[in-house]
């Protein structure tokens, strides 16, 4: 179940208990968005947890439970649950499974027994491994001792006859003979994870234009997105914009000649006999090609789990031993080296074994859906209200057979001419500037982490040159390889400087000199000002980027605040949490 559809009292819902015992079994799997966060289809639900268990999110797994002042929080009594926790989450980030951690000991806060070990998969070693040996060694186990106590059933359950060839599917196919337009659908009968395909609006490309020099190989372009005819997109200064990406044409049709997919045929999604509705996956009715362009992933790499349900479908004996083997624990090397280094999606998985095959609706049971790709936008609402700015850098990466690997969301805007229709919507993002115009913000964002901040000096400037606003000082950290080359937004930087808007400006050029520098090191050698800007002038310190430069960043102010505020690392470290729990420290990270 998708936790958007359930509230936290409803797990004690009579329906859901145990006849016998009386008891009522839940089992979450959490991620953490951004910077210890939860995803957006559980922020009422972890609001509800934090309002009964007085619970907050980052440190929450560090706190004692005696510590914590219990008249606080809510008295609903849940020890009527019995419940389990697997977080994912990835090493990189600072708060590393925030809230598998939170919802693990909030439940335990409220009553709920927890009948198995909190398992956390990182997904930058090994996240599918991680689940599995919590299923294996932990789960599994402790529900058969918990909750079969007849042996006979448990032989039966570990003898039992092995899988039929084909898997049964949850979903039926129903095609039609003519074009159809697509039906109005609720959104309460849309599945929770494909609301964004109904509710994101085609809007107009206005401008698509390359902000790197010919010298440069990458490349990154600056784009403007019409709004003004959009119903629902009504954003702030640097909040987040939705793109429902597109698949390329060369992809969608060697998927449908690998399976023999008809790309003109119509067709419905209903739920198979004796399976039930979860909502629609995607606007229907639609035809195959509209299908694969829009809402299936073709081409990120298949998980090992993936591997192994298409291993089911390969009728070719070598087909199968050899997604068998890269869906294993042994071929876990071979499947990296394979399949994730080497970009391997699943329209190359389909050339590499032709024999498998497919029916469409068991095909949309294992193909993963097209995810939304989110980009900090890089205008001001104040300033360009009925147009949106991106700064998009194409994702590339050369394959071992020479063939080069193309992002699918930042390769498809990047191919978008003029007038070309581009689905969006807007989310709000933690970066806003402070109510207090006159206080100073620092702001941290080479590459195209320097999108948001063009949004904030052009919303600066707005409040000074037009609300006649007193404006605090504005100082800029950026960093790029070369100035000849990748110097975004050089022209609009140099102006915010010259008019004042842009009080100072720390420029890092990595590969200028024989000794590569990036922001951090331009941070530590102002270190006197940085601590002068954020203890006595009450500045908000912005970061965006990579995680690894965040991370950087943060231990450099870490040895900032240590060195010019004389205390320790941890107590430096208490300082910025507390700044980030003020809204006064954010971080826009990307792994």
């Amino acid at each position: 179940m998708d936790l958007e559809d359930i509230k936290v009292e409803d797990l004690l819902d009579e329906k859901r208990k145990d006849a016998d015992s009386g008891i009522s079994r839940a089992f979450f799997l959490t991620s953490t968005y951004g910077e210890g966060e939860p995803t957006d289809n559980t922020v009422d639900f972890v609001t509800r947890l934090k309002e009964m268990t007085n619970l907050e999110i980052i440190g929450a797994s560090e706190e004692k439970k005696e510590d914590m002042d219990p008249d606080s929080a809510d008295d609903l009594d849940m020890s009527g649950l019995h419940y389990g926790v697997f977080g994912l989450g990835n090493t990189e980030y600072e708060h590393y499974n925030a809230i598998g951690k939170f919802f693990d000991h909030a439940f335990e806060r409220t009553g709920s027994t927890r009948v198995v070990e909190l398992g956390l998969g990182d997904d930058g070693q090994d996240l599918e491994g991680d689940f599995e040996s919590w299923k294996e060694n932990k789960f599994w186990p402790t529900l058969k001792r918990l909750y079969i106590s007849d042996s006979t059933v448990l032989d039966r359950l570990e003898h039992a006859a092995p899988k039929e060839e084909l898997l049964s599917t949850p979903y039926a196919i129903e095609y039609h003979p003519e074009p159809q337009k697509p039906s109005k659908i609720p959104l309460e009968k849309v599945h929770g994870s494909s609301r964004h395909y109904f509710t994101a609006e085609d809007c107009s490309i206005q401008v698509v234009r390359e902000l790197r020099s010919e010298e440069d190989p990458g490349s990154t372009v600056h784009v403007e997105i019409d709004v003004s005819n959009a119903k629902e997109i009504n954003y702030e200064t640097a909040d987040n914009l939705g793109v429902l990406p597109v698949n390329q044409v060369v992809v969608v049709e060697s998927v449908a000649r690998s399976l023999g997919f008809d790309l003109d045929q119509i067709f419905t999604v209903r739920a198979a006999d004796g399976h039930e509705w979860h909502g629609a996956p995607f606007p229907m009715p639609l035809s195959i090609r509209e299908c694969l362009s829009r809402y299936c992933d073709l081409t990120s790499a298949p998980r090992r789990s993936d591997l192994k349900l298409l291993a089911s479908y390969a009728k070719d004996p070598v087909d199968k031993k050899a997604l068998l083997r890269l869906a294993s624990k042994e071929g876990k090397t071979e499947y990296k080296e394979k399949i994730t280094d080497a970009h391997f999606g699943l329209v190359d998985v389909l050339r590499m074994c032709p024999s498998i095959e497919a029916p469409m609706e068991h095909f949309l049971n294992f193909v993963p859906l097209l995810q939304t790709r989110f980009y900090t936008i890089s205008s001001s609402s104040s300033v360009h209200p009925k147009s949106v700015h991106l700064t998009v850098s194409l994702t590339e990466a050369k394959r071992n057979d020479g063939s080069i690997f193309k992002g699918v969301c930042s390769d498809y805007i990047a191919s978008l001419k003029s007038g070309d229709l581009i689905r969006v919507f807007s989310r709000s993002s933690t970066f806003r500037l402070p109510k207090d115009s006159s206080k100073p913000i620092l702001m941290v964002g080479p590459g195209t982490g320097i999108a948001p901040f063009r949004g904030l000096l052009q919303e600066r400037s707005y409040q000074k040159m037009t609300q006649k606003k007193t404006v605090g000082d504005n100082v800029l950290y950026f960093g790029c390889k070369k100035r000849s080359m990748d110097f975004l937004y050089q022209d609009e930087l140099n102006a915010f400087q010259k008019s004042g808007i842009l009080t100072k400006l720390h420029l890092a050029f990595s590969r200028e000199q024989n000794e590569k520098i990036y922001v951090q090191h331009l941070l530590l050698r102002n270190s006197k000002e940085t601590w002068k800007l954020i203890e006595q002038d009450g500045s908000c310190v912005y970061v965006c980027g990579g995680v690894k430069m965040g991370n950087d960043v943060m231990d450099t102010l870490k040895q900032i605040v240590s060195q010019e505020g004389g205390m320790s690392l941890d107590a430096a470290k208490g300082f910025l949490n507390k700044l980030s729990a003020e809204g006064r420290y954010v971080q826009e990270l990307w792994a």
